[in-house]
């Protein structure tokens, strides 16, 4: 039995992780969790009251507190503590995108199999460094790109298979949702907040899926708002070697929107879930012929557990470990080709 370990008291550990990591009590299991010590919190404690280090704490417990009292588990005061910990083999890892490469290799040095969300860290070099530390040390890395383990995926692919909107000739993915509260992470530069991250790495996820795994980002822009430090929307181009094209949009001051289109010859199939189907929902899809249109559905799914599932299988199989290292670098390789044509 794998004990898993969470680094800080997220909403989506709660919402979403533990839920899911229920399901896969007969393989892994909630053991502890982390909160931030004084010192990791504040980092410079020479100008902080005992007052505010106590409201932090407070602050902190009671947040973790709801995750105790519902999942069990310990409390560990320090994320430190908590990656070198031997209540645990394993750590999940959903803080702000900026302290993943520090977290995640800390716990790759403690011995820990490190479960990180999206991006796995800011940077190509910084990921492929997380890699040969995990590969040295024969530990799992993966990183949380949930929704490419869902059926819709599959089910989507035999339909172009099958030649019923005959051949490809145009896939778009459009991934962007309204505006959060401005104290949000995703806004601050610092803690790797920005459209790409929190957005973009989706699209850039499925357009290489949907290109056959040999994509390559051509054209990249991203637009900045007045009042924000980071980038807020952007597109790409992605094409493969057979010159097959992707468009996709992202954004985080936008309508929602998370479909895909796929143009064929034939008929066009659209589908408006397609990157945050949670587990019980089913997602549809329309498929046109000229002015024919039908909406089917797809089939309901878990990918949260699906994702779980594949943390614990590459934990047991060395070959499926492997296999993770290549998809990691080469999701963080496409990110650094939109950062370089973009500019950022």
């Amino acid at each position: 039995m794998i004990r898993i370990g969470i680094i800080c008291p997220s909403e989506i550990a709660f919402r979403r992780f533990l839920p899911a990591l229920q399901k896969a009590k007969d393989k892994i299991k909630f053991a502890a969790i982390g909160i931030a010590s004084p010192e990791e919190w504040f980092c410079d404690l020479s100008n902080i009251s005992q007052q505010q280090i106590d409201e932090q704490q407070a602050s902190e417990c009671a947040k973790v507190q709801t995750f105790i009292d519902q999942y069990g588990g310990e409390i560990i005061v320090g994320y430190s503590n908590l990656v070198s910990s031997n209540l645990i083999d394993a750590v999940y890892i959903p803080l702000p995108p900026a302290l993943h490469y520090k977290w995640a290799k800390k716990a790759l040095e403690a011995g820990k199999h490190v479960f990180v969300e999206k991006p796995s860290t800011t940077c190509l070099s910084d990921t492929d460094d997380l890699i040969s530390l995990a590969s040295q040390k024969g530990l799992s890395l993966h990183e949380n790109y949930m929704f490419i383990y869902h059926e819709q995926l599959n089910s989507l692919d035999e339909i172009v298979k099958s030649g019923e909107i005959g051949d490809v000739r145009l896939y778009r993915i459009s991934f962007g949702f309204p505006l959060r509260q401005l104290n949000d992470f995703r806004y601050n530069k610092m803690l790797g907040g920005g459209a790409l991250f929190d957005a973009g790495g989706y699209c850039l996820k499925y357009g290489n899926y949907l290109l056959g795994g040999n994509a390559k980002v051509v054209t990249a822009q991203v637009n900045n708002i007045a009042g924000f430090e980071v980038e807020m929307f952007g597109s790409a181009t992605m094409v493969n070697e057979n010159g097959i094209v992707v468009q996709l949009a992202f954004g985080m001051d936008n309508d929602y929107k998370c479909d895909v289109e796929i143009w064929g010859s034939k008929g066009t199939i659209t589908s408006g879930r397609i990157l945050t189907a949670p587990s019980g929902f089913v997602p549809s899809y329309t498929i046109k012929k000229n002015q024919k249109i039908e909406t089917r559905n797809f089939p309901t799914d878990d990918a949260f557990l699906k994702s779980i599932l594949r943390f614990v299988d590459c934990i047991e199989s060395e070959v499926s470990c492997k296999e993770e290292y290549e998809i990691l670098h080469t999701q963080e390789a496409l990110v650094e080709q939109f950062k370089e044509l973009a500019k950022i």
